[in-house]
């Protein structure tokens, strides 16, 4: 038998069908370890002192096993060399052999002194039902998976501890009947012997005591917030640091009050169902709580709850876990989520829209060149034509909003754009509100679209002022920030890298948390009817994300807002805004042309406006309703083909791109003009048009139109 604290190995049997165990066991009791790393275990272990050495210094020799049989025949042969086994742990579940108690049993019969850990990862044996089978509380332990390595350690050196002095006492007594029964003269000796016994059972006492105490410093030291409560009055008995730190209370303003009493950690509804799903599953494991603190701010955590016992006393250990910074970012993805949405609803409508505008404004245009018409018919149709425009302008903003629109995007100083527009601001917010700009000197470039970025400044100072019903002062400051991987909590957007950011702060009203939820969603205000379109701001979230930034906005009702834009930066070199169309440059349009057009348009009514342009201006027309239609048409017409004009989104699956690719293939010398409310295949992801893609945006009017097609007419062939 190893005597006590000696250096040889303490056999231990690990009895489990998980060879996953196995190898966790023997990680954690058998590590490869320096002498340095032992003597740390042992000071984070047990502490400093002699006592604590001794116990630290052992060593295990590990067996491992898969079913209850193996386990009994490894005990019997170890008992048959004289090396017993000092602690068994166990699984409750081992099919398709014994289970943990008939294991136990088996070896219980042929080794009584072997001390066991049960190990099981279910709650469908409790401690009383365990207890019921093997009626031997003293020879065993329930270690519940997963377990903590610091916890398994300190189980396996306390055992092994228990069993060592167990046999030293049972061999002592041993000695003691035999002297008895063979010098019963020697009775002085003999009550010398007891009181040794007497005062080994006072050592081993002390020891249990300092496990407890063990386990208490490793409860009051966890970085999990944990409580322990009264079972039935659900009274606090004690709490960690970490459970202060969340609550936000010392630990005499909970010990001693229940959770009632406190009204901070739940209702009592709440704790009732803990109390019940404790009772029918053995415990509970991260149910959702709101804690309350002191000053008014909430938490929301998950706590789980494992009945345990301390002497008679029957108490649950409840472990929380702060989620509220989790809940944040899953409700900033939602909103992210909903937003892409609507944003792609919101595209869909514009391009429908945009159709239909192209129609009532050509048309109304065509009417307007006839010379009979008298006045108020030509002031009628001038009005058809400024209500198609304005409702133009907000197709626009609907596809900046889902981010569809196509840009001219360039390496630009925000600075600049700034310094231009102030005076054109200071007229747009009037004389009662204060406007500062704080431009931040040398700002780096960012590779931007300058009208869209003008948008996004005026819509954003719009907004403040509207704010600023009684006057105030608007702050618009551009800066620097160098975001890490520690940034990223802040926007579900952020990222890693160098940005430029825009910041405008009004003293307006404010929002609270309600309609900060909604505040970039198309056509929500809260303005007065007629006084707004609730697209400002979905126009600046639009712009802001097809130039791959985000924006953060701080604001409390009375205490104003802060809209703050980030932009990444761009290493490509400044160059001057060419402000040319997406066309290229022509002369005016001829009165007459000659030229022959393909015009494909699934829309008949917008085709027909098309047609009906181009022949009064002389060219010869070719109509199709979809692409496959077009091939047929093209193939049917012997002569050349000067002009394919396209919609890009047609039925029958075949889009304006493939099209031309089929088209061209057959007539290389085929010049292509694209028309559509929006398209993805012709912009890159910054909504900058692809290179050598003439385009024409609907709406679009008679000019336009001929404006157009002349420019690719005329326009060296590629």
């Amino acid at each position: 038998m190893p005597a006590l604290n000696s250096p040889d190995p303490v056999r231990l049997l690990v009895v489990d069908d998980n060879p996953t165990i196995h190898e966790d066991i023997r990680k954690v009791l058998c590590p490869p370890s320096t002498a340095t790393d032992l003597l740390a275990d042992e000071a984070a272990l047990f502490g400093a002192g002699r006592e604590a050495s001794g116990v630290a210094g052992r060593r295990f020799l590990l067996d491992m096993v898969l079913q209850g049989r193996e386990a009994l025949a490894r005990v019997t042969t170890a008992l048959d060399q004289g090396r017993p086994y000092a602690v068994a742990f166990v699984d409750m579940r081992m099919p398709p052999g014994w289970d943990g108690i008939e294991t136990i049993r088996q070896l219980w019969l042929r080794d009584p002194e072997l001390q066991v850990v049960i190990c099981t990862a279910y709650s469908d044996h409790t401690w009383e039902s365990i207890v019921r089978q093997l009626d031997r509380t003293d020879s065993f332990v329930i270690l519940k998976k997963p377990f903590d390595n610091i916890e398994l350690l300190q189980l396996a050196h306390a055992l092994a501890r228990k069993w060592e002095l167990n046999r030293q006492a049972r061999l002592r007594l041993d000695e003691l009947c035999e002297m008895v029964d063979r010098q019963t003269a020697e009775l002085r000796q003999a009550n010398e012997r007891l009181r040794e016994q007497i005062r080994r059972r006072e050592q081993t006492e002390l020891a249990l005591r300092g496990s407890e105490h063990r386990f208490e410093l490793a409860f009051k030291s966890s970085s999990v917030p944990m409580a322990m409560l009264h079972a039935e009055s659900r009274t606090f008995l004690e709490v960690n640091d970490s459970f202060q730190k969340l609550t936000a209370l010392a630990a005499e303003e909970v010990v001693g009050h229940t959770t009632d009493e406190l009204g901070c950690l739940g209702t009592s509804a709440q704790w009732q169902t803990l109390l019940g799903a404790v009772l029918a599953r053995g415990g509970v494991r991260e149910a959702t709580l709101r804690v309350r603190r002191p000053d008014g701010e909430s938490r929301d955590t998950l706590i789980s709850l494992q009945p345990i016992v301390l002497g008679e006393t029957r108490c649950l250990l409840a472990a929380l876990q702060d989620v509220t910074e989790q809940r944040r970012l899953e409700s900033q993805l939602r909103q992210s989520q909903k937003m892409e949405a609507i944003g792609q609803l919101a595209a869909g409508v514009a391009h429908d829209f945009n159709n239909l505008l192209t129609i009532i404004h050509g048309h109304a245009s065509l009417q307007s060149q006839r010379h009979e018409l008298d006045d108020p018919a030509r002031h009628s149709l001038a009005q058809i034509k400024l209500a198609a425009d304005r409702a133009a302008q907000l197709t626009r903003q609907l596809l900046a909003f889902s981010r569809k629109q196509v840009m001219q995007p360039r390496p630009l100083c925000l600075n600049d754009l700034i310094e231009k527009g102030e005076a054109l601001l200071k007229r747009l917010l009037g004389e009662t509100i204060q406007l500062e700009c704080r431009c931040r000197p040398a700002l780096p470039l960012v590779f931007a679209d300058e009208h869209s970025l003008d948008s996004v400044v005026m819509n954003l100072a719009i907004n403040a002022r509207d704010a600023m019903s009684g006057g105030g002062r608007l702050e618009i400051r551009t800066d620097v920030a160098e975001l890490t991987a520690a940034d990223l909590a802040r926007h579900p957007d952020a990222r890693p890298g160098c940005f430029v950011t825009l910041s405008v702060k009004d003293n307006g009203c404010g929002m609270d948390t309600k309609i900060l939820a909604r505040i970039f969603e198309p056509f929500f205000t809260t303005k007065p009817q007629g006084k707004g379109t609730g697209l400002g701001l979905s126009t600046v979230f639009g712009i802001v994300k097809q130039h791959e930034g985000w924006i953060e906005v701080q604001s409390l009702p009375g205490m104003g807002s802060t809209f703050t834009v980030f932009l990444p930066v761009t290493d490509k070199p400044a160059q001057p805004l060419d402000d040319t169309s997406f066309l290229p440059r022509a002369a005016a349009a001829p009165v007459s042309a000659h030229e022959i057009v393909l015009v494909v348009e699934d829309e008949p009514v917008l085709r027909d406006f098309i047609q009906l342009t181009l022949r009064d201006r002389g060219y010869t027309v070719l109509e199709a309703g979809d692409g496959l239609e077009a091939l047929r048409v093209a193939e049917a017409h012997p002569g050349r083909l000067d002009l394919l004009l396209t919609d890009m989104v047609m039925p029958n699956g075949l889009t304006g791109t493939q099209l031309a690719e089929q088209l061209r293939a057959r007539r290389p010398g085929l010049r292509v003009l694209y028309s559509s409310g929006y398209s993805e295949e012709l912009v890159a992801g910054s909504g900058q048009l692809l290179p050598g893609v003439n385009f024409l945006p609907k709406p679009f009017d008679v000019r336009k139109l001929l404006k157009a097609v002349r420019a690719c007419l005329d326009a060296p062939a590629k």
